[in-house]
């Protein structure tokens, strides 16, 4: 898929459709991405890179639901429209598209005469409509998790990912995430070193620190908390102290209750237990400390609680697959990266 390596003759071709009301940045924030990647190697004396076309159903106006209104330049039921990347913008009316049969009819047949096709936010809808995602592991914005899941059984849903997917098929999660995606596509096209480039231009990182989580641990379980204040105190403590003592007995002291009651209401408010919530807070700390510095692993796992450097690298695997060498190779921040 690298149109730097195969020497394009002619710019690549990404459509961006949209389907009103639209989320802005769902549109917006790509675009910008690519018109600045294009912009990147045409300075540098190199062809042009995207040519970016804006699409709508039967080419209205793109309303927004912040009160703009994009003016579209292609109709996404045209059967001579043609693109090399097609994007699919979220926002309500791609939610509500999604239902659209016979306008879902027309987006299949352009996604499957589309070589790359990917989604941004509620994007994935429309998406998973046309019947592309069956079988795959896609991801859309948190809030609508739930939404996606009972509409597409068929589609496995990742809660955690920024942007999930293969060369072909691909989808991210909400709004601000279509920009690491979009920025992953310029550096699939034409290379890291550009994609630098138009991070830097951008004032944004090419790869998140943390990695591809959507939110923090923190943030996740008080999202799906009965009750995130209950317990507010205790865990903002629990991620201030992470070195110390955070045992069920040593909790419970904290907040005078027994271990027993303290661990029972303690899932039943933050549908999560004590130790997996420690584990998940002590994860995501040394996965910004692997990516935003260069201290040893060895120091950062004791930093974060983990009895060793080994049990570090246990927790890693069960929660994010990975070790964390392989997550810092992965994800270190540019400026974090030791210097050549």
């Amino acid at each position: 898929m690298s149109i730097a390596s195969r020497g394009a003759s002619r710019p690549h071709r990404i459509v961006i459709a949209g389907f009103p009301p639209a989320q802005i940045l769902d549109v917006t924030g790509p675009l910008e991405v690519l018109y600045a990647a294009s912009s990147v190697v045409e300075d540098e004396g190199g062809p042009k890179a995207y040519e970016i076309l804006l699409a709508s159903p039967g080419g209205r106006a793109l309303v927004t639901t912040s009160g703009v209104t994009l003016a579209p330049m292609r109709k996404l039921e045209d059967p001579k429209l043609v693109a090399d990347t097609l994007l699919l913008a979220g926002g309500q009316g791609a939610r509500l598209a999604a239902r659209d049969v016979r306008l879902m009819k027309v987006l299949a047949g352009l996604c499957r005469r589309t070589p790359r096709v990917g989604s941004i936010c509620t994007g994935t809808f429309p998406l998973a409509a046309t019947g592309l995602l069956d079988g795959r592991r896609a991801t859309t914005h948190w809030a609508h998790f739930d939404e996606f899941a009972e509409l597409f059984p068929q589609v496995e849903i990742d809660r955690d990912a920024l942007f999930v997917g293969d060369d072909r098929v691909q989808s991210s999660a909400g709004i601000t995430a279509g920009i690491d995606y979009a920025l992953a596509i310029v550096e699939r096209d034409l290379g890291r070193r550009i994609a630098l480039r138009v991070a830097r231009e951008l004032v944004v990182f090419l790869k998140r620190p943390g990695g591809q989580s959507q939110f923090s641990a923190q943030l996740a379980a008080e999202i799906g908390a009965e009750d995130p204040e209950h317990f507010g105190t205790l865990t903002r403590w629990m991620a201030e102290h992470l070195g110390a003592d955070l045992s069920v007995e040593t909790l419970a002291e904290r907040v005078a209750m027994s271990p027993r009651n303290f661990a029972r209401r303690f899932i039943q408010t933050m549908k999560v237990s004590p130790g997996r919530y420690v584990q998940t807070l002590r994860v995501d700390a040394a996965r910004r400390l692997l990516t935003d510095g260069q201290l040893p692993v060895v120091t950062i796992a004791r930093r974060c609680g983990f009895p060793s450097a080994e049990a570090m690298r246990v927790a890693f695997q069960r929660n994010l697959n990975v070790a964390p060498s392989e997550f810092r190779a992965r994800f270190q921040s540019v400026a974090a990266a030791p210097r050549a």
